[in-house]
């Protein structure tokens, strides 16, 4: 039987959430061949090692070098063999069997690019990072500047839509990204020049310019530990307000000037203040 499914997992030091993820993927993914691979991006702490004899169906990879999200995700991808590739966060839990039932929704739209679920954390609250738009000048600032998460607007969080719901959407998020393996590879995967944060986003915007629709599909929901296995350092600052300068010189920087130096200025802007809060 074809595998019909390969769940990709990049862990770094976060052995415990890992292993519940990896207990809700044998407990809820039902009737669908599949398989897993976890690749580990150089851990500090080794105990990630211990779950391969706990978990012996699933194929794990050590990374010599922590080079970051994409690459790691680029590398295991390269040893799957499923028709779809589900790239999911170790901090995240499945929770029900809908797998089949996600993937006969994806064969169904011909122009298939990539779906994401209903989130919630572990309070129970919705994550509206879960049904976003592509960046732009004006729902950036209000990303940046302003608190707009639970108005019903159409705007960065795609709050018109019912988090219940099923509808095309412009970007999901990264913590559950399935797509096709031949579309992943087709338009180059995960953007490497990102090590952490918004390459999800720009894949998204990749699937988009090729001609492929983006789904929300509200049915089905993951437990999503945001935030359990990052420090809020001005390294993360970096990594994360970099990675949106990224984006924005790769898309904007020629092609609309002045939506790239509006959205420098405002990056840069919000980049201090949050850097001033840590001290």
């Amino acid at each position: 039987m074809n595998t019909r499914l390969s769940i990709i997992i990049v862990n770094y030091n976060v052995t415990q959430l890992l292993r519940n993820c990896l207990l809700s993927i044998k407990k809820y993914v039902k009737e669908v061949p599949y398989e897993v691979i976890i690749i580990d991006n150089a851990s500090t702490d080794t105990s990630w090692r211990n779950l391969i004899e706990e978990f012996p169906g699933f194929h794990f990879i050590a990374s010599e070098s922590n080079d970051g999200f994409s690459k790691a995700n680029n590398t295991a991808i390269k040893r799957a063999v499923g028709d779809y590739v589900l790239i999911l966060n170790p901090d995240t839990e499945l929770e029900g069997c809908y797998m089949d039932e996600i993937l006969d929704f994806a064969d169904t739209q011909p122009d298939f690019g990539c779906l994401g679920v209903r989130m919630h954390d572990a309070k129970g609250a919705f994550l509206p990072e879960s049904k976003r738009s592509v960046p732009d000048m004006f729902n950036s600032f209000e990303k940046l500047f302003v608190n707009f998460k639970n108005n019903n607007s159409k705007s960065y969080y795609r709050n018109d839509i019912d988090e219940n719901a099923i509808d095309k959407v412009e970007v999901i998020t990264g913590a559950f990204f399935l797509v096709k393996r031949e579309v992943y590879e087709r338009v180059g995967g995960l953007d490497e020049a990102y090590f952490m944060y918004g390459e999800d986003i720009d894949l998204c915007y990749t699937l988009l310019r090729n001609g492929f629709t983006n789904y929300y599909y509200g049915k089905a929901s993951i437990l999503h530990y945001k935030g359990e296995s990052t420090v809020k350092d001005e390294l993360y600052l970096e990594r994360f307000y970099g990675a949106m300068e990224i984006f924005i010189s790769k898309y904007y920087k020629e092609s609309k000037p002045l939506q790239y130096s509006f959205l420098k200025a405002g990056l840069r802007l919000r980049h201090k203040i949050e850097k001033i809060k840590l001290k």
